[in-house]
């Protein structure tokens, strides 16, 4: 099914005259400041971060807000990738990473050492829907199992009408043309929930190493959710996974997605059915989720992901503390949160909302 085009979001805001990079050109603005925003005091200064590109959309949208109520702050966040952020964060460039995969193994212990007098947490912040999808002229709508995902992005399957593409899919127009794969070329959290739903619901096929790296054969990779939107776009034929909201911005058309209890579209509330049912693994303020990706729940759009605000619970750089806490506390609070259904992504809920809110608020 075609989804509708939305409007595409103002391009990130940056600055050259202040960088943030650990030196003492990163002092934030002493000067006083008495407008508000969403019913908060705005805070100073320049603050930088970088990372997830599946979140850039509504990091644009949040900082053009928070920007224009507050006229001296400058919030710079580079869409990187997941990998990239985290690489940043560890190594002091920025005051927080986007990530849409929890710190663990050496990134964890790395990030805790940059923290120094405490952890680096996981804040979840944006959830959004992981569409798989597809550039086939005269093709309105497509179904795929996992099985049948699992084999097309390992190249198993390599032909539009493979037979078991046209059982999935009776009466719907399929080319002879061959499946041009893409995925993602850098370091990538949605690359990491995407391989961890195939892991997960089609493990005899899908037997390649996880993570954020794409590990499996064949395809080829552009850079960052909107490198794989234009390449989807300018390629006939081809078939990629891309966070929803991107695939809006393009235009995409993308599959609906059996797991098991019929075919499910890729939609923010669809995707809300599934997010909403992940449990916290982490441990305190650290809010590191577990999904069911082979979730068989009606209506439960099956391949998602959340994005999280990588941060230090305490140690944070002093002239940067306030804007980090005042930027977080709008972005989790009701009005930051309701910017992200208007755009294609999930806003979070209930009790984990609350757990965000109170772990942004003990940064320190």
């Amino acid at each position: 099914m075609k989804l509708n085009r939305v409007t595409a979001l103002t391009a990130l805001a940056v600055t050259g005259a202040l960088a943030l990079s650990g030196c003492a050109s990163d002092a934030s603005s002493t000067a006083t400041q008495t407008s508000t925003i969403a019913g908060q005091a705005c805070q100073s200064g320049t603050l930088k971060a970088s990372g997830s590109t599946a979140q850039a959309n509504a990091m644009a949208s949040w900082i053009k807000s928070y920007q224009s109520a507050c006229s001296n702050a400058t919030i710079d966040y580079q869409a990187t990738g997941s990998g990239a952020g985290v690489t940043d964060f560890i190594n002091k460039q920025t005051a927080f990473a986007g990530s849409d995969s929890a710190l663990s193994g050496t990134d964890k212990t790395n990030a805790d050492a940059r923290c120094a007098t405490g952890p680096a947490i996981d804040i979840p912040m944006v959830g959004g829907a992981i569409a798989v999808a597809y550039n086939v002229s005269g093709l309105t709508k497509l179904v795929l199992t996992p099985k049948l995902v699992a084999e097309i992005f390992s190249g198993q399957i390599t032909k539009w009408n493979d037979p078991q593409i046209v059982a999935a899919n009776p009466g719907a127009t399929l080319p002879s043309a061959t499946i041009a794969q893409l995925h993602r070329s850098e370091a990538s959290g949605t690359t990491d929930n995407f391989t961890k739903y195939l892991t997960a619901t089609a493990p005899t096929v899908w037997t390649f190493k996880g993570g954020k790296s794409w590990t499996a054969p064949g395809g080829q990779g552009a850079k960052g959710s909107d490198g794989v939107g234009a390449a989807l776009t300018s390629t006939p034929n081809s078939i990629g996974y891309i966070e929803l909201s991107f695939a809006l911005t393009n235009n995409l058309t993308t599959a609906w997605i059996d797991n098991g209890a019929g075919a499910v579209q890729a939609t923010s509330a669809n995707a809300a059915k599934t997010i909403s049912t992940a449990t916290i693994k982490g441990t305190g303020n650290d809010l590191a989720l577990s999904i069911d990706y082979k979730t068989a729940t009606p209506d439960a759009y099956p391949v998602v992901l959340v994005t999280y605000e990588i941060a230090c619970q305490s140690g944070n750089d002093s002239s940067t503390l306030s804007l980090l806490k005042g930027f977080l506390t709008y972005t989790s609070g009701d009005s930051g949160q309701a910017q992200l259904s208007t755009s294609g992504y999930v806003p979070i809920s209930g009790d984990l909302l609350t757990k965000v809110r109170s772990a942004v608020s003990s940064l320190s």
